[in-house]
């Protein structure tokens, strides 16, 4: 059996509530599940940011016996600072070539790679 750490929505139309579940990959988004570790509100609330709560002791556990987190569990999880960073990568303009040098998650700027410096004699040549 494999687990999966996902999402399950709740709520109603417009108005998402979301729990992060433990659950084996065959069951259906919101059907049968292991255990439920946390939650996450998207909506805003009134000091204006998003409301979440895990169980972190649960969650390490889930993922030290080999559960896989989804992606947006992964981002959570690396919110909450459970989790390192996933590799990011700039992407270009839509339609256009991608970009692949590296973001700093921290930051969201581009990291700079070492320019090699021109010799003397390279220069001279030019």
């Amino acid at each position: 059996m494999a687990v999966k750490l996902r999402l399950a929505r709740l709520g109603c139309r417009n108005r998402p509530f979301y729990r992060v579940m433990a659950a084996d990959s065959r069951s259906p988004r919101d059907g049968k599940h292991i255990e439920v570790l946390g939650y996450y509100n998207p909506l805003p609330g009134q000091d204006g940011g998003k409301r979440m709560g895990l169980n972190f002791e649960r969650v390490k556990y889930w993922l030290s016996v080999g559960a896989q987190p989804s992606d947006p569990v992964q981002h959570l999880l690396f919110r909450a600072g459970v989790l390192p960073p996933p590799p990011m990568v700039a992407m270009g303009r839509k339609g256009g070539p991608c970009d692949i040098r590296p973001v700093d998650p921290l930051t969201g700027r581009v990291m700079m790679a070492e320019q090699p410096t021109k010799t003397t004699n390279e220069l001279m040549d030019v």
